[in-house]
């Protein structure tokens, strides 16, 4: 038996009172009055209607309630940009854990966040003769020959931020790619910044545009932003993923020279990026629960939420439901399996802050599991 959503957070919350204890810092509201009206006030009322939304956390289960039996017998390979990533990780342990439910065999092979790493990882994964592969949060396309074979050869084949849209995909060729929204993502991340600078900010916007989906999203955040004429983009960061951990305190120690206290708010495609930036900050002299305010646009792995908790160097992640969307994936192979459709199902955007967490350290619509077992018959 699974823990509702309720006593999980119930006692993650319980956790971080004992071991926490009470900290400074704000949630979504604004710590300072700022002294000039707003250059957006339309922009930001709907920006603070829309953060609203988000940030409730009554979220009962939208998703699927029918579908095919389980099927028997299945093996899948879950194959991660990087293992490195919380994200693909946690839903690697989701695939996991739905997977060992149904009987199925399912292994993760690290792509080593490299086009090498990546391919030897398809490679290793179709000589295994498994009957899904997931291509989990890298660009289909440097894998085009593997993914062939793989077709060829009768393999399913799921994207998890694999294609630039959720849902089927016929290039790259996809039985579904699981994923929120990019332009659902990227605009409350940047209505969260003009919803709580109260339309005044100057941000810094750190991304991978190696990674196609990744670029995207950062570029329609910077798109969003400029609909307030007083929230100021100060600099685009491009820093592949696999290099955040080496190159991310230099570049928060050239940013703090060059802007200073103009830099206010920080946005970034996933919160694996404020992990590396956090150090650099507080050997700054930075207060974690001050500015500059940070929303991580993706993933909202458990160290995002620690830090979002404890009010250090993160105030926000627009978290995917990680756990909930492998789930999801071997749900969407049992469909592949059965020759039914590819169930549609997008889980909405969320905002969490420490003011709504309730301590606990994921995010994933309460009720998935037991709809998903009603659904395989399990």
């Amino acid at each position: 038996m699974h823990a509702t959503r309720k006593s999980v957070l119930t006692a993650a919350a319980l956790l971080a009172v004992a071991t926490t204890g009470c900290e400074p810092g704000s949630g979504t509201a604004a710590t300072k009055p700022h002294p000039a009206k707003p250059g957006c006030p339309a922009t930001l009322a709907k920006a603070k209607q829309a953060v609203a939304k988000a940030e409730d956390v009554d979220t009962p289960w939208k998703g699927p309630t029918t579908g095919p039996k389980a099927r028997d017998g299945k093996s899948i390979v879950f194959i991660p940009h990087t293992i490195t990533n919380p994200g693909p990780a946690g839903v690697a342990q989701g695939v996991q854990e739905s997977a060992k439910l149904l009987g199925w065999k399912a292994r993760t092979i690290n792509g080593q966040g490299t086009p090498s790493g990546i391919r030897s990882a398809f490679k290793e994964a179709i000589d295994l003769k498994p009957d899904g592969i997931v291509i989990g949060g890298f660009d289909p396309a440097t894998v085009a020959d593997e993914a062939e074979k793989a077709r060829a050869a009768g393999i399913q084949l799921i994207g998890w931020h694999a294609a630039p849209a959720p849902g089927p995909s016929k290039k790259p060729e996809l039985f579904t790619n699981i994923t929120s929204k990019v332009e659902d993502v990227a605009k409350i991340s940047a209505d969260w910044i003009i919803a709580r600078s109260e339309g005044h900010a100057g941000v810094v916007l750190f991304t991978d545009a190696t990674v196609p989906f990744a670029k995207r999203k950062s570029d329609l955040i910077k798109k969003e932003l400029a609909t307030c004429s007083d929230v100021k983009l100060l600099s685009y960061q491009n820093i592949p993923i696999p290099d955040v951990n080496r190159r991310a305190i230099g570049s928060v120690r050239s940013l703090l020279s060059r802007y200073g206290d103009k830099w206010t708010y920080s946005a970034a495609i996933n919160d694996l990026y404020f992990q590396h930036t956090a150090p650099a900050l507080r050997a700054a002299g930075k207060d974690g629960a001050g500015a500059p305010y940070t929303i991580g646009a993706g993933d909202g792995d458990p160290s995002a939420f620690e830090r979002i908790n404890s009010k250090r160097y993160q105030a926000a992640t627009v978290p995917e439901p990680l756990s909930e969307q492998g789930w999801q994936i071997v749900d969407e192979f049992n469909r592949a399996f059965a020759g039914s459709p590819a169930s549609g199902y997008v889980a909405p955007v969320h905002i969490t802050t420490a003011a709504n967490s309730g301590g606990a350290l994921s995010w994933d619509s309460e009720g998935y599991r037991q709809a998903y077992r009603k659904i395989w018959g399990r």
